[in-house]
């Protein structure tokens, strides 16, 4: 046999073997993050938890009431911008987007800031247990606003191709930051602190109560970008390629942009911004599973879930008892791939 079909064969097993793999290591990342934190857990006591076990009152509790949730959350938002980075890069044919391209984060930032600045005039118009709600539902708001505007500017119409897309997802942007800079400018110096922290990112307030919101929405964007696998293989190609093998481009570019503002919109809404997980996660799987999305955006779901599982476990270790922001322990995972990046890609043209 030769080198060659040695090469292909490994290949093939390698994306035979990448999700089961991928799936394991989600697991044990989930295991290790309900185990650390200020109260080590031995592992086979944080299983026994998680089984429904008889164990120490207070380990379960820990890990049932404070750390499972946590990691639910992490699992989610992650699986969310895995995916969503995957589906667009796809549909825009650019490996550098990330659903900062379209004015999602931008959109949900400039809801989370409005709800700071504003809040506190509605706490008496507002029951107590409403309010804790308000700055997620007003991200998720600002988030779904924000694309919608973006589709509305450059994505729903017949012949308008991703560059369309594109400038309108900067123009979103910049509005979202001018009105960011102008609520920043009215902020107070508790308002400005809770806003910075909420923009760096952290699964910190992770409820059963949020995750019952956050998490159906994660599942039916997740699905609904999955069975776009095929149309998004076919504009691959080009997109008049892909409308004479019968796909409907514009509605596919409707279907997959709602979807992926409905995904990272409910996982931004509680766990604030985290920066370069949709960008660098597609890029690791396709080292592996190549450019086919029926194999591409499951792995980078369970990749995407798995990173930002052990960014939070490193977030809770490195400056112990303190914690650090997830959005800086990706940051600083994500700035070195992206600068790689773009010195691959400058060395490939030339």
């Amino acid at each position: 046999m030769t080198a060659i079909a040695l090469a292909r064969r490994w290949r093939r097993l390698d994306r035979v073997l990448l999700l089961p793999l991928l799936g394991a290591m989600l697991a044990t990342a989930a295991l290790l993050a309900v185990g650390l934190g200020a109260v080590a857990i031995p592992p086979d006591q944080a299983l026994a938890a998680l089984l429904g076990r008889e164990v120490d009152e207070r380990v379960a509790g820990i890990v049932l009431q404070l750390r499972l949730p946590r990691a639910v959350l992490a699992i989610c938002a992650g699986a969310a911008l895995g995916v969503a980075g995957a589906a667009l890069q796809g549909l825009l044919r650019n490996p550098l987007a990330d659903p900062v391209l379209i004015g999602v984060s931008g959109g949900a930032a400039f809801g989370a800031v409005a709800a700071i600045v504003v809040g506190h005039k509605l706490a008496t118009l507002l029951p107590p247990e409403a309010l804790r709600w308000l700055v997620p539902a007003a991200a998720f708001a600002g988030a779904l606003a924000a694309v919608t505007g973006v589709m509305r500017l450059g994505g729903a119409r017949e012949g308008s191709g991703p560059g369309a897309l594109i400038l309108a997802g900067i123009a979103i942007s910049a509005l979202a930051s001018a009105g960011i800079g102008a609520f920043i400018f009215m902020a107070d110096d508790r308002q400005l602190r809770d806003f910075i922290f909420w923009n760096m990112g952290s699964v910190a307030g992770a409820s059963w109560q949020g995750l019952a919101v956050a998490a159906p929405l994660i599942a039916l964007a997740t699905g609904a970008m999955l069975a776009a696998a095929r149309p998004l293989d076919a504009i691959l190609l080009g997109e008049r390629e892909a409308g004479h093998l019968g796909f409907d481009v514009p509605a596919v570019r409707r279907r997959v942009i709602a979807a992926v503002a409905l995904a990272v919109g409910a996982g931004v809404a509680f766990t604030g911004m985290i920066a370069f997980v949709g960008l660098i996660v597609p890029h690791l799987v396709r080292l592996v599973a190549g450019a086919g999305h029926r194999l591409l955006l499951p792995a980078s779901a369970l990749l995407g879930a798995a990173l930002l599982l052990l960014a939070d476990c490193a977030a809770r270790t490195v400056v112990a008892p303190a914690e650090l922001p997830i959005g800086l322990v990706t940051s600083a995972l994500g700035t070195p791939f992206f600068m790689a990046l773009i010195v691959r890609r400058r060395s490939a043209l030339g």
